[in-house]
């Protein structure tokens, strides 16, 4: 059985289906969809799910230690029904210059639970 979530990017407005209903999200969207979304919510921000979240924007700013932010990275996807164990997903953690504070740029390479099929995530938390 596939389960479906709102269509929802963090930081987006939800969006409306070809029908006038409110767009859903299954499969790799929703998985992917998943992962940004515990990435990027600082934990604590979910009042019944106190640990939820990474809090990727805490470290901007902070002197980057790629080990533990991989680690974080790593552990907190592993989290996701979505994420396979098997193959181990790929991390890569590279700093943004400029700026007072920079950023980091994300690329997550994981394979689908569901399907097998690999995914790749890439982004940047910046200020």
């Amino acid at each position: 059985m596939s389960l479906n979530d709102l269509s929802h990017t963090l930081g987006g407005d939800l969006s409306p289906s070809g029908t006038g209903d409110v767009q859903a999200a299954s499969g790799t969207l929703r998985g992917q969809q998943r992962v940004l979304r515990r990435l990027l919510t600082n934990p604590g921000d979910y009042i019944f799910q106190p640990n939820y979240g990474a809090g990727l924007a805490q470290w901007v700013g902070q002197p980057l230690d790629v080990g533990r932010l991989t680690g974080l990275i790593r552990g907190q996807i592993l989290l996701e029904d979505a994420v396979a164990r098997s193959p181990a997903p790929v991390i890569g953690v590279t700093p943004i210059q400029g700026g007072l504070s920079g950023g980091v740029a994300v690329l997550i390479q994981y394979h689908d639970a569901d399907t097998g099929q690999a995914v790749t995530l890439s982004f940047e938390v910046t200020p």
